[in-house]
């Protein structure tokens, strides 16, 4: 077998990376998100970011270790969060993966998915963007050398699912993968990619596979602009669950409409579709349901009205949150046990 030599590739992407950092920066510039010049710029904002979530208060029990992973394609460091231990063992693994300027620590604070994991009994993986791949902290969504199979980002990801599974016992049907913005989009990659890893995606705010190949086109998927996509898959695509606020302004929300698509296409032949709309804390949502014949469900895409770049229902405490509802992370966690059999 070739092994893929990530020093060898790494070099060549150099001026992909210092384009990407510019893709951000000037993004957030943009949406107002940049602190004044004289309180440091981009890296000020960073700073503020990076190190704004407080250090969690535990459970009896509980651990949220740091660690680092390692392969072929490269290595992150992750942080693990396992609840406290219960009768009925390890039910599932869900990996979580931050947007841009975020960190683990920040990522679990705002989307509040150790507390499920406490009440659920699933362990959770944050694995962590490295400055030197990206040093606004994004997933390299729009990079060809990320984008596929046995290779950079996904390749690191998958590999480390794969060992985080094997120490818990946990097979492929109770395996999840979840992510918001740039950490959206390469959740949707996962899926395509290792399909044989994941049951099932969450994309929050993201954008579908092959939507960009660099950074001109990135900044025209971002904006709602296809230039081009990755081939639809033929029968691989995963379960998918998709968020997305009609008020986006920093990835535009026929982005969430593309995943769908994408979904519905490599999905099953044949798919009931239910239509329905509700309103949670003064907060409207559209949410569509699409199920096999053998009645799984497997999509949902839910449309929340007035939402911005931000996880629907999140905790204060992180960045990138939006309090209000309709609570992202318990309907995740639902769909993804739900046909699991996890009985969540």
């Amino acid at each position: 077998m070739k092994r893929f030599n990530a020093g060898a590739w790494r070099p060549a992407q150099a001026d992909a990376r210092l384009a990407a950092n510019d893709l951000v920066a000037r993004t957030l510039g943009q949406h107002g998100l940049l602190p004044p010049s004289g309180q440091g710029g981009l890296n000020g904002l960073l700073a503020q970011l990076g190190g704004g979530a407080a250090a969690p208060v535990l459970p009896e029990g509980a651990v949220f270790a740091s660690d680092t992973f390692t392969c072929d394609a490269g290595s992150r460091a992750y942080r693990t969060y396992i609840p406290a231990p219960r009768s009925g063992g390890v039910t599932g693994v869900v990996v979580m993966l931050h947007g841009c300027t975020q960190n683990p620590e920040d990522f679990a604070a705002g989307t509040g998915m150790n507390q499920l994991a406490d009440r659920h009994g699933f362990v959770l993986v944050y694995p962590a963007q490295s400055r030197g791949g990206n040093a606004q902290s994004c997933w390299n969504w729009f990079s060809r050398g990320d984008q596929k199979r046995g290779r950079g980002e996904p390749a690191i990801l998958a590999g480390l699912t794969r060992k985080i599974c094997s120490v818990h016992g946990v097979g492929r049907d109770a395996t999840f993968v979840a992510g918001l913005s740039a950490g959206a989009a390469m959740a949707a990659i996962l899926g395509e990619a290792y399909p044989d890893v994941f049951a099932a995606i969450g994309a929050h705010s993201g954008l579908p596979v092959g939507a960009a190949k660099d950074v001109p086109s990135a900044f025209a998927a971002m904006a709602g602009t296809v230039t081009e996509a990755a081939p639809a898959g033929s029968g691989s695509t995963i379960r998918t669950i998709v968020f997305h606020g009609t008020a986006d302004a920093t990835v535009h929300p026929s982005n969430g409409d593309r995943i769908v698509q994408r979904a519905l296409v490599g999905g099953a032949r044949q798919v009931i579709e239910d239509r329905q709309s509700g309103q949670i804390n003064g907060r409207s949502y559209s949410r569509i349901i699409a199920t096999d014949p053998d009645g799984r469900d497997m999509l949902e895409h839910w449309q929340i009205t007035g939402l911005g770049h931000a996880w629907s229902g999140g905790q204060a405490a992180g960045s990138y949150t939006d309090t209000t509802g309709p609570d992202a992370s318990a309907e995740m966690i639902r769909f993804f046990f739900d046909a699991s059999g996890k009985g969540q």
